[in-house]
């Protein structure tokens, strides 16, 4: 009995020293080169990028396809877009009385890229 009693304590102790790793992100490994498309990702805020705008739709447009891939933003304001290769515009929406300080340049996007830091500031 002692055996087993042993035997689950050691078990518990396994399980919970690897379930405290599950919290964090996990790093792609994988062959890039497999990839068809990449991840454009950004921040939208207002107050010179101080205070988080949640709830606002980013697209990204595909300039020679026109397709729009679109994401709403997390209480932290980020956003995040999974595109397939190619060249895009990207734009927030606005709301009446509002402009943008600052808006991210058009972007290539390559398989397995990501492309982060396209930030948007609102000012009204």
């Amino acid at each position: 009995m002692k055996a087993i009693g042993s035997f689950c304590v050691l078990l518990v102790l396994l399980v919970a020293s690897g379930c405290r790793s599950l919290n964090q992100p996990i790093a792609p490994t994988g062959d890039r080169s497999a990839a068809t498309g990449g991840t454009v990702a950004g921040l939208v805020s207002t107050d010179d990028g101080k205070t988080a705008l949640t709830g606002r739709k980013v697209t990204a447009t595909n300039a020679a396809t026109k397709a729009h891939f679109d994401a709403t933003t997390a209480t932290n304001g980020g956003y995040t877009l999974t595109v397939p290769a190619g060249h895009y515009t990207i734009d927030v929406e606005l709301r009446s009385g509002e402009r943008l300080a600052k808006r991210p340049e058009p972007t290539d996007v390559g398989a397995g890229d990501l492309d982060s830091g396209r930030d948007f500031v609102i000012t009204r």
